[in-house]
């Protein structure tokens, strides 16, 4: 009677027993999948915290381009600064030197007629008037060209400054029997019609100066000077001999620039064609 109680016991015990282990082997999977679920609700925050934060770093960079454009707006007004800038750049050194021998013009002729035109002391002053025009010259294109003060106003106006000053001082030494006119027409005929010419074929490239060019210039506004000075003695005779050398560089430097505009005028046409046909083609 006592073994029957045990092993009922027994049987009682280990009957409670399958289901607790049962219920505990129930419980593993539960635990893993709600531990599994917690990591993939994790994983699932942090990547759209991640898309997020893409999202806003993108927004954020989607703005500083937007201002970036917005900053390289033009602003209102631009071209009418730019104009003004432009309109402000005439009064530059370069243009205030040809503009001075513009003036001066009109004063040398003054001085050079003053007292009927052979008062010494009045030559003296037109010399003086005529000298400061001619290295004025000098200094106003390369000041333009340095410093980059090149204008439409300074293009036509400086070579019309220097013809002014050279054809004033011609003409009055004529007028006033010093210097024959042949002398006058030679020169100035030159010098216009050598203008003129570079107007002509400027559309088809720029005519550059010369070193010939450049030393007639120089003999020209020494002859000239020498001979609005009242000399005499050997001096007299030394102003005809540079004047003699001045007339000859004149019209060889005019045939040269002649050729010069013969062949820019010919490759300028050459190019043109050759572009029409291209684009024909």
């Amino acid at each position: 009677m006592t073994g029957v109680p045990a092993s009922a016991a027994g049987g009682s015990s280990g009957a409670p027993g399958a289901p607790g282990s049962a219920a505990t082997s129930g419980a593993a999977p539960d635990s893993g999948s709600r531990g599994s679920g917690s990591r993939d609700t994790g994983s699932r925050d942090s990547s759209s915290r991640d898309s997020s934060s893409r999202d806003s770093s993108s927004r954020d960079s989607s703005s500083r381009d937007a201002g970036s454009h917005d900053g390289e707006r033009p602003v209102r007004g631009g071209k009418i600064a730019a104009a003004a800038v432009n309109q402000a750049s005439l009064w530059n050194v370069a243009n205030l030197l040809t503009m001075l021998r513009l003036v001066l013009v009109p004063g040398f002729v003054a001085l050079m007629l003053a007292d009927g035109g052979y008062d010494p002391a009045w030559r003296s002053l037109a010399w003086a008037a005529f000298a400061i025009a001619m290295i004025t010259d000098l200094f106003d294109g390369h000041l333009a060209r340095t410093y980059n003060l090149v204008t439409d106003f300074g293009k036509i106006a400086d070579p019309i400054a220097d013809k002014a000053i050279m054809g004033a001082a011609l003409i009055c030494l004529s007028g006033l029997g010093d210097l024959p006119w042949w002398v006058t027409i030679v020169i100035l005929a030159r010098e216009l019609g050598i203008t003129l010419m570079r107007f002509v074929v400027i559309r088809y490239g720029v005519i550059p100066a010369s070193r010939g060019g450049k030393l007639k210039t120089l003999t020209q506004g020494v002859a000239v000077g020498m001979y609005v000075l009242a000399l005499t003695g050997w001096l007299a005779t030394l102003r005809f001999w540079v004047m003699a050398a001045a007339i000859v560089l004149t019209v060889v430097t005019g045939l040269d620039y002649v050729r010069q505009a013969i062949v820019l005028r010919r490759q300028g046409i050459a190019e043109r064609a050759a572009a029409s046909e291209e684009t024909e083609a």
